[in-house]
């Protein structure tokens, strides 16, 4: 299991970006009592034969890490989901992309933490590829409501570039005025 739902995220997110996503879109919706993340991707996809095995930790296509005998992402989400009295889902095809969706409840004790949104975000924003991202987040409380939408293009074409420890310090105090 991982230490926090941010890293199950960055896992999955490395993983659409790995199978030649284009577009990612991901959305994080955090409530008082439960929080929700979709991940989606215009990337290879799978088949239904293919999306029944990436369940099995032990199973890998062999392609992408070929020396590893695991691939833990999709397992560690199924895990992290069940122990936790939450759900996942996953639909997949292959040539069109796949589309994750977790809920997890925040009031079950196995539940890991969030984690750090804006060292997430700054993480997978930066991944070297070519792809464009669009990130939502939304967190409601009874009192409140904060929601904002960023996509990796602008930010490009603010900043010029992911890249440099300038600009990724901009982007983290970006991120950051978004969270407080």
């Amino acid at each position: 299991m991982h230490y926090t739902i941010c890293e199950l995220i960055a896992d999955l997110t490395q993983n659409a970006i790995e199978a030649d996503a284009k577009v990612i879109s991901i959305r994080v919706h955090e409530t008082e009592t439960e929080l929700c993340f979709e991940i989606q991707d215009n990337g290879k996809g799978m088949d239904s034969e293919t999306l029944k095995k990436v369940r099995n930790p032990f199973y890998t296509d062999g392609i992408k890490h070929p020396n590893r005998k695991v691939g833990l992402g999709i397992p560690f989400l199924i895990q992290t989901a069940n122990q936790t009295d939450g759900s996942w889902q996953i639909d997949s095809q292959k040539g069109i992309g796949t589309k994750l969706k977790a809920v997890f409840s925040l009031s079950n004790i196995d539940t890991p933490p969030l984690g750090c949104l804006t060292s997430l975000f700054r993480q997978i924003l930066s991944f070297p590829q070519n792809y464009e991202m669009h990130i939502d987040r939304i967190k409601e409380t009874k009192d409140d409501s904060k929601n904002y939408s960023i996509s990796r293009s602008e930010l490009i074409e603010a900043l010029g570039e992911l890249e440099t420890v300038e600009s990724l310090d901009i982007l983290k105090t970006f991120l950051e005025s978004h969270e407080e």
